[in-house]
């Protein structure tokens, strides 16, 4: 008998991503529900209590991390489970803010299908997980601010090897660097997005430090 009851809930801004997850988990007999980002995800959860919670975290609008410390400070959505899935957040300062934040378990991508429901099987049958306590505001946006500042960095860094490197391809062979290239910036323009959202944050709160 499951311990947790309800769909799983799965948030991926990647449609060919989003698709395997959903094939993989219904396939398993699992229902699923699904949103492209933490917004989407939000207006979800005021209609659907999910089981289970699997999410990306770098994505538009509001990525991962921002949606699971919106849940961890909503007494309504603080005690369901969460798995992190990332390929772009896979340092281990990267999983230790995601695990401080109260994921129940931090997988990689490209996504090992077996680990993956072996793990989505573990969460749902036993005892309910131990979630900490949610950070406070300034401890959140802080520790936030650092991974983004180190995934623009290395995310720039990725983007100056590529333009170097594709002038130099053959031709066959351009196209998909290019393809990369184009989603390198993409990824950059939205982590430049969410950090300029967190500087103005941090800054309303120094400016009011009893808010």
């Amino acid at each position: 008998m499951p311990m947790y009851q309800g769909p799983l809930l799965v948030v991926e801004d990647v449609p060919n991503v989003l698709e395997l997850l959903e094939v993989t988990l219904r396939f398993k007999g699992y229902e699923v529900v699904s949103a492209r980002n933490g917004l989407e995800a939000l207006d979800i959860l005021d209609k659907v209590q999910p089981a289970l919670i699997i999410t990306d975290i770098l994505m538009p609008k509001m990525d991962g991390y921002a949606f699971v410390q919106r849940l961890r400070t909503n007494p309504r959505t603080s005690g369901i489970p969460v798995i992190f899935l990332s390929a772009t957040y896979v340092t281990p300062e990267d999983k230790k803010f995601a695990l401080s934040l109260g994921a129940t378990r931090f997988l990689e991508k490209p996504i090992d299908t077996e680990d993956f429901l072996l793990t989505i099987a573990e969460i749902l049958t036993q005892r309910p997980v131990t979630i900490p306590a949610p950070l406070n505001n300034i401890q959140f946006y802080q520790g936030y601010r650092e991974r983004l500042e180190h995934k623009l960095r290395h995310k720039n860094t990725q983007i100056s090897r590529t333009e170097r490197l594709l002038p130099t391809l053959p031709p066959e062979q351009r196209p998909a660097f290019d393809s990369m290239l184009q989603q390198a910036y993409a990824d950059r323009d939205n982590i430049q997005t969410e950090l300029k959202q967190i500087y103005r944050i941090l800054d309303q709160m120094k400016a009011n430090p009893k808010e």
